[in-house]
């Protein structure tokens, strides 16, 4: 394994806060880690860095032991990008981008044209080649990231730590760092090891993820081996919502009460609805649900009760008859304006039955409507 730490130690003060911690990551490859505010994932990533002494325990790059290293020699194999704020003064974003180079300048740290290559091609990985001249003072926090970003990549390391990347970033900048980020590991086989809070990104851009809680790694493995509804959840102890790995979305806390509305949904015309309904803290029934159909992953978090059949499967008697039994307990049917076919045919029947019982009967626009002027 090219990066590989062995039941290292990490704190403050010689006194461990996590201890046996097991992370490896091969070039070519990203690793991130993620957890609650204050799990320790910082610490983890200074220490691995040398900004922090480790209290036991190895971090090996290539099988050599970096605590054993020059600074110049690490520099030359990685590089930081770590959430402390940096403010250099009088200095031009290209002159920070630039800072990269120092393990490779000479005694009077001048710069080569080769060097000046670098920061060039650095400033335009991360789209921000227009901002050199400009005092790195005066850029937003944004832009900032970017310019941090590009002196790491100056390093032209083999491996680049990042802590929280993405913070301060608009979604379009998050994705575009992450793509640059994807692009090194894959196109210069750089490892890269960070840590996320965005857990749908570290979800997508991530080959291994670590779960930091408490003193230990609670978790460790592939997206698709940690992402799993319970499994987050446990992890960040959400008691009032609820994360859905599928979606990569948080669902705010389930509206308590017996539900005053029925809503007949499915193919995502559902899902508005439903959170309209949780923000005014009315609760609500739904149904007749695929299991694999979009609206059935935000009403299990949202509904109080859902009438579902798993996929591809035949809606029966029964399951229409508890339909019904559920319309008749709210007395006002939602029709979501769900578009009804073959597999859904049954919908017509509800739709009737709510008529025939001269159960009230709302449209979606009808309900976002009385619910917005109540």
């Amino acid at each position: 394994m090219y990066f590989e730490t062995n039941d290292l130690a990490v704190g403050y003060r010689g006194r461990a806060l996590i201890s046996g911690i097991n992370l490896s990551v091969e070039r070519g490859r990203i690793l991130t880690l993620i957890g609650p505010n204050g799990a320790g994932k910082s610490t983890i990533l200074k220490t691995i860095t040398r900004h922090l002494e480790q209290i036991a325990g190895v971090v090996a790059i290539d099988n050599s032991n970096i605590f054993t290293w020059s600074n110049k020699q690490l520099a030359k194999r990685l590089s930081v990008m770590l959430t402390e704020r940096v403010d250099p003064e009088l200095m031009t974003c290209r002159q920070v981008v630039a800072m990269g180079r120092y393990p490779y300048t000479n005694y009077f740290g001048r710069l080569t044209p080769e060097d000046e290559a670098v920061v060039d091609e650095a400033l335009g990985l991360v789209r921000a080649t227009e901002l050199g001249d400009c005092p790195f003072s005066d850029i937003s926090d944004g832009q900032r990231q970017r310019i941090l970003l590009a002196r790491a990549i100056c390093q032209q390391p083999e491996i680049i730590v990042l802590d929280e990347p993405t913070s301060y970033l608009d979604i379009r900048h998050k994705i575009e760092l992450l793509d640059i980020l994807r692009k090194m590991a894959v196109e210069k086989q750089v490892a890269v090891v960070m840590s996320l809070h965005e857990l749908d990104l570290a979800a997508k851009v991530s080959d291994q993820i670590i779960c930091v809680k408490g003193d230990r790694i609670a978790l460790s493995g592939t997206p698709e081996e940690v992402f799993q509804d319970q499994r987050i959840n446990a992890l960040y102890e959400l008691e009032n919502g609820f994360f859905n790995a599928l979606l990569g979305s948080v669902e705010l806390a389930r509206p308590k009460g017996g539900p005053q509305y029925f809503l007949l949904a499915g193919a995502g015309r559902g899902i508005p609805l439903y959170r309209e309904l949780q923000k005014q803290g009315t609760a609500f029934s739904t149904g007749i649900l695929f299991q694999n159909d979009v609206d059935y992953q935000v009403a299990k978090a949202l509904a109080g009760e859902i009438i579902d059949v798993p996929a591809f499967s035949l809606i029966d008697d029964g399951i229409i008859a508890q339909a019904k039994a559920a319309i008749d307990r709210t007395k006002v049917l939602v029709d979501a304006g769900t578009p009804i076919g073959a597999q859904n045919a049954c919908y017509r029947q509800l739709l009737d039955y709510a008529a025939e019982q001269k159960i009230e009967r709302l449209s979606g626009e009808e309900l976002l409507k009385r619910l917005r002027q109540a």
